[in-house]
Protein backbone atom coordinates (compact mmCIF):
# COMPACT_ATOMS: atom_id res chain seq x y z
CA UNK A 1 0.00 0.00 0.00
CA UNK A 2 1.17 3.49 -0.83
CA UNK A 3 0.62 6.44 1.47
CA UNK A 4 -1.51 9.26 0.10
CA UNK A 5 1.61 11.39 -0.45
CA UNK A 6 3.27 8.54 -2.39
CA UNK A 7 0.12 8.05 -4.47
CA UNK A 8 -0.01 11.76 -5.15
CA UNK A 9 3.62 11.66 -6.29
CA UNK A 10 2.86 8.66 -8.50
CA UNK A 11 -0.02 10.53 -10.16
CA UNK A 12 2.07 13.66 -10.66
CA UNK A 13 4.89 11.54 -12.06
CA UNK A 14 2.51 9.84 -14.52
CA UNK A 15 1.31 13.30 -15.63
CA UNK A 16 4.92 14.45 -16.06
CA UNK A 17 5.76 11.38 -18.17
CA UNK A 18 2.67 11.89 -20.34
CA UNK A 19 3.58 15.53 -20.95
CA UNK A 20 7.25 14.73 -21.57
CA UNK A 21 6.31 12.02 -24.05
CA UNK A 22 3.86 14.22 -25.97
CA UNK A 23 6.13 17.28 -26.03
CA UNK A 24 9.28 15.17 -26.62
CA UNK A 25 11.30 16.38 -23.65
CA UNK A 26 13.19 14.60 -20.89
CA UNK A 27 11.83 14.08 -17.40
CA UNK A 28 14.21 13.95 -14.44
CA UNK A 29 11.96 13.31 -11.44
CA UNK A 30 13.51 12.12 -8.17
CA UNK A 31 11.21 9.71 -6.39
CA UNK A 32 11.11 8.00 -2.94
CA UNK A 33 12.53 4.50 -2.47
CA UNK A 34 9.07 2.91 -2.62
CA UNK A 35 9.16 3.60 -6.37
CA UNK A 36 11.97 1.02 -6.68
CA UNK A 37 9.67 -1.78 -5.48
CA UNK A 38 8.18 -4.00 -8.18
CA UNK A 39 4.50 -3.24 -8.75
CA UNK A 40 1.84 -3.70 -11.39
CA UNK A 41 0.32 -0.41 -12.50
CA UNK A 42 -2.19 1.05 -14.95
CA UNK A 43 -2.34 4.65 -16.14
CA UNK A 44 -5.71 5.89 -17.37
CA UNK A 45 -6.32 9.14 -19.26
CA UNK A 46 -9.80 10.68 -19.29
CA UNK A 47 -11.04 13.77 -21.11
CA UNK A 48 -12.01 16.79 -19.00
CA UNK A 49 -14.71 17.73 -18.16
CA UNK A 50 -16.59 14.95 -20.01
CA UNK A 51 -14.62 12.11 -18.38
CA UNK A 52 -14.51 10.02 -21.56
CA UNK A 53 -11.81 7.37 -21.80
CA UNK A 54 -8.81 8.68 -23.76
CA UNK A 55 -6.27 5.94 -23.05
CA UNK A 56 -5.54 3.14 -20.58
CA UNK A 57 -2.43 0.98 -20.61
CA UNK A 58 -0.64 -0.90 -17.87
CA UNK A 59 1.36 -3.81 -16.59
CA UNK A 60 -0.76 -6.24 -14.54
CA UNK A 61 2.16 -8.11 -12.96
CA UNK A 62 5.02 -6.78 -10.76
CA UNK A 63 7.77 -7.36 -13.33
CA UNK A 64 9.60 -4.03 -12.94
CA UNK A 65 10.01 -1.18 -10.47
CA UNK A 66 7.02 1.07 -9.88
CA UNK A 67 8.95 3.97 -11.43
CA UNK A 68 9.72 2.00 -14.60
CA UNK A 69 6.18 0.63 -14.75
CA UNK A 70 4.69 4.14 -14.55
CA UNK A 71 7.04 5.35 -17.30
CA UNK A 72 6.05 2.42 -19.51
CA UNK A 73 2.30 2.69 -18.81
CA UNK A 74 2.06 6.49 -18.97
CA UNK A 75 3.98 6.84 -22.22
CA UNK A 76 2.04 3.95 -23.78
CA UNK A 77 -1.31 5.42 -22.69
CA UNK A 78 -0.61 8.47 -24.88
CA UNK A 79 -0.74 6.18 -27.91
CA UNK A 80 -3.40 3.65 -26.87
CA UNK A 81 -4.17 1.91 -30.19
CA UNK A 82 -7.90 2.39 -29.63
CA UNK A 83 -7.48 6.17 -30.03
CA UNK A 84 -5.51 8.73 -32.00
CA UNK A 85 -2.20 9.69 -30.30
CA UNK A 86 -2.57 12.31 -27.56
CA UNK A 87 -1.63 15.82 -28.73
CA UNK A 88 -0.01 18.74 -26.94
CA UNK A 89 -3.18 20.85 -27.13
CA UNK A 90 -5.05 18.16 -25.17
CA UNK A 91 -2.71 18.18 -22.16
CA UNK A 92 -4.74 20.80 -20.31
CA UNK A 93 -7.99 18.95 -21.07
CA UNK A 94 -7.22 15.52 -19.61
CA UNK A 95 -7.34 13.87 -16.20
CA UNK A 96 -4.64 11.41 -15.17
CA UNK A 97 -5.56 8.39 -13.03
CA UNK A 98 -3.18 5.75 -11.72
CA UNK A 99 -4.04 2.33 -10.30
CA UNK A 100 -1.39 0.50 -8.26
CA UNK A 101 -2.14 -3.23 -8.40
CA UNK A 102 -1.69 -6.07 -5.96
CA UNK A 103 -0.27 -9.27 -7.44
CA UNK A 104 -3.05 -11.12 -9.32
CA UNK A 105 -4.14 -14.34 -7.62
CA UNK A 106 -5.94 -17.32 -9.15
CA UNK A 107 -9.58 -17.47 -8.01
CA UNK A 108 -10.28 -21.07 -7.04
CA UNK A 109 -13.84 -22.37 -6.98
CA UNK A 110 -15.35 -25.86 -7.09
CA UNK A 111 -17.35 -24.99 -10.22
CA UNK A 112 -17.46 -21.90 -12.47
CA UNK A 113 -21.04 -21.05 -11.47
CA UNK A 114 -19.64 -20.00 -8.08
CA UNK A 115 -17.32 -17.27 -9.44
CA UNK A 116 -19.86 -14.44 -8.96
CA UNK A 117 -20.10 -15.21 -5.22
CA UNK A 118 -16.36 -14.60 -4.81
CA UNK A 119 -16.03 -11.29 -6.66
CA UNK A 120 -16.54 -7.95 -4.92
CA UNK A 121 -17.62 -5.11 -7.21
CA UNK A 122 -15.54 -1.99 -6.53
CA UNK A 123 -12.75 -3.98 -4.85
CA UNK A 124 -11.72 -6.71 -7.30
CA UNK A 125 -10.25 -6.37 -10.75
CA UNK A 126 -10.38 -9.38 -13.06
CA UNK A 127 -8.06 -11.17 -15.45
CA UNK A 128 -9.05 -14.11 -17.65
CA UNK A 129 -6.54 -16.44 -19.30
CA UNK A 130 -8.10 -18.93 -21.72
CA UNK A 131 -7.40 -20.46 -25.13
CA UNK A 132 -4.20 -18.45 -25.45
CA UNK A 133 -6.08 -15.19 -24.89
CA UNK A 134 -6.02 -12.80 -21.98
CA UNK A 135 -8.11 -9.85 -20.82
CA UNK A 136 -8.04 -7.48 -17.85
CA UNK A 137 -10.51 -5.02 -16.37
CA UNK A 138 -9.69 -2.71 -13.46
CA UNK A 139 -11.79 -2.64 -10.23
CA UNK A 140 -13.33 0.74 -11.10
CA UNK A 141 -14.72 -0.38 -14.48
CA UNK A 142 -17.81 -2.36 -13.34
CA UNK A 143 -18.72 0.47 -10.96
CA UNK A 144 -18.46 3.06 -13.73
CA UNK A 145 -20.50 0.83 -16.07
CA UNK A 146 -23.10 -0.28 -13.51
CA UNK A 147 -22.31 -3.99 -13.92
CA UNK A 148 -23.02 -6.80 -11.47
CA UNK A 149 -20.58 -9.70 -11.02
CA UNK A 150 -21.99 -11.73 -13.91
CA UNK A 151 -21.81 -8.71 -16.22
CA UNK A 152 -18.21 -8.22 -15.08
CA UNK A 153 -17.31 -11.81 -15.94
CA UNK A 154 -19.07 -11.52 -19.30
CA UNK A 155 -17.16 -8.36 -20.20
CA UNK A 156 -13.78 -9.74 -19.14
CA UNK A 157 -14.39 -12.54 -21.64
CA UNK A 158 -15.30 -10.04 -24.37
CA UNK A 159 -12.22 -7.95 -23.52
CA UNK A 160 -10.09 -11.04 -24.18
CA UNK A 161 -11.86 -11.67 -27.50
CA UNK A 162 -13.60 -14.74 -26.10
CA UNK A 163 -17.28 -15.74 -26.16
CA UNK A 164 -19.23 -13.97 -23.39
CA UNK A 165 -19.80 -17.20 -21.47
CA UNK A 166 -16.20 -18.46 -21.68
CA UNK A 167 -15.84 -18.03 -17.91
CA UNK A 168 -18.07 -21.10 -17.48
CA UNK A 169 -15.43 -23.31 -19.13
CA UNK A 170 -13.46 -25.32 -16.57
CA UNK A 171 -10.05 -24.67 -18.12
CA UNK A 172 -10.54 -20.89 -18.03
CA UNK A 173 -8.37 -19.22 -15.37
CA UNK A 174 -9.95 -16.28 -13.55
CA UNK A 175 -7.61 -14.13 -11.45
CA UNK A 176 -8.46 -11.28 -9.10
CA UNK A 177 -6.46 -8.32 -7.86
CA UNK A 178 -7.16 -5.09 -6.04
CA UNK A 179 -5.87 -1.63 -6.71
CA UNK A 180 -5.13 1.68 -5.06
CA UNK A 181 -6.59 4.38 -7.28
CA UNK A 182 -5.36 7.97 -7.33
CA UNK A 183 -6.83 10.54 -9.71
CA UNK A 184 -6.67 14.20 -10.63
CA UNK A 185 -9.92 16.08 -10.01
CA UNK A 186 -8.99 18.68 -12.62
CA UNK A 187 -6.13 18.86 -15.13
CA UNK A 188 -2.87 19.27 -13.18
CA UNK A 189 -5.05 19.96 -10.16
CA UNK A 190 -5.97 18.43 -6.82
CA UNK A 191 -5.46 14.66 -6.45
CA UNK A 192 -7.63 12.28 -4.45
CA UNK A 193 -7.48 8.61 -3.56
CA UNK A 194 -10.63 6.73 -4.49
CA UNK A 195 -11.92 4.24 -1.95
CA UNK A 196 -14.28 1.44 -3.03
CA UNK A 197 -17.09 3.48 -1.47
CA UNK A 198 -16.32 6.42 -3.76
CA UNK A 199 -16.04 4.49 -7.03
Amino acid sequence: MLTFDEGKRATQFARAIIEAHVIQKQNKSHLPMVFQEKRGVFVTIHTYPDHELRGCIGLPYPVMSLKSAIIEAASSATRDPRFLPLTEKELNRILVEITILTKPELLKVKKPELYPQHILIGKDGLIINHRGRSGLLLPQVPVEQGWDTEDFLTHICLKAGLPPDAWFEKDADILTFSGQIFTELSPNGEIMEKSSDEL
